[in-house]
């Protein structure tokens, strides 16, 4: 097989690949093999092919050559490691990222996944060591500092929590999610006015987000200012909710008449 046909014919498979057509890819990804039987990144696609398709034996085996011919292939780790994640198998994903960071000690996303395995694994002194080590390599990394803050709201250290949601709002100002949390983390440190702020900002960017709308209600009201709390409760009501929740948000709404 010239380079040209090589080319075509990965590309074909990179678009079967897309396609979500991963049995016809993975058989021209192997066929590319038999002219380039050293490239590893064939292996990590083939391995990607059959996790795709849940066949996690077989795509484990086509990784692990990938890392045979290439140790410092990151993305075969985090893939490897993902497999080893939907089994439950923690401690294998743990072992082996710690691997590769030894390898590659300056990788970012290898430690930023570790540190999503610290978290499932409830280890969250060791994920905050190694989120903190992904900020050092990329400090323009909000993903981490998302995960920061939710590992510092998770153990009550809200002042953490908050400085690293403000980060992630430097980089993205468009998303309800973001606010909301901020808000959680500001009401949570007793700091009310900024919970409120954060919440009129999450339906500011998107009106038809309930959640923002109730708890407006519920802080307008533990402040005291009645008309408020009536207010964002009854946009709430406006919403699909549970009819027995609805009937909550009313009886909250006619004690304050």
């Amino acid at each position: 097989m010239d380079e040209k046909e090589y080319n075509n014919q990965l590309k074909y498979a990179m678009d079967l690949f897309k396609l979500r057509d991963f049995e016809k890819a993975a058989e021209v990804f192997k066929q590319l093999l038999e002219t380039d039987s050293k490239n590893p990144h064939l292996y990590n696609n083939i391995g990607l092919c059959y996790a795709h398709e849940g066949q996690n034996e077989k795509a484990e085996e086509y990784y692990k050559k990938a890392l045979f011919l290439d140790d410092k292939l990151a993305e075969t780790y985090i893939n490897i490691a993902d497999i080893y994640y939907k089994e439950n198998r923690l401690w294998d994903a743990i072992d082996l990222l710690q691997g590769g960071i030894a390898l590659i000690p300056d990788n970012a996303a290898l430690r930023h996944y570790l540190g999503r395995i610290y978290i499932e694994d409830k280890r969250y002194d060791d994920a905050i060591d190694a989120l903190d080590s992904v900020l050092e390599l990329a400090p323009k990394n909000y993903d981490a500092n998302w995960d920061l803050g939710m590992v510092y709201f998770e153990l009550g250290d809200y002042n953490s929590a908050i400085a690293n949601f403000e980060e992630v709002l430097k980089y993205i100002e468009d998303n309800e999610l973001i606010y909301y949390q901020t808000a959680l983390a500001y009401e949570a440190n007793d700091e009310i006015d900024k919970a409120i702020s954060n919440l009129l900002k999450s339906i500011a960017v998107n009106d038809k987000f309930p959640l923002g709308y109730k708890r407006l209600g519920m802080l307008f009201l533990a402040r005291g200012s009645k008309e408020d709390a009536k207010e964002y409760y009854n946009d709430y009501l406006k919403f699909d909710i549970p009819q027995e929740e609805k009937e909550k948000i009313k009886n909250i709404i006619e004690r304050l008449d």
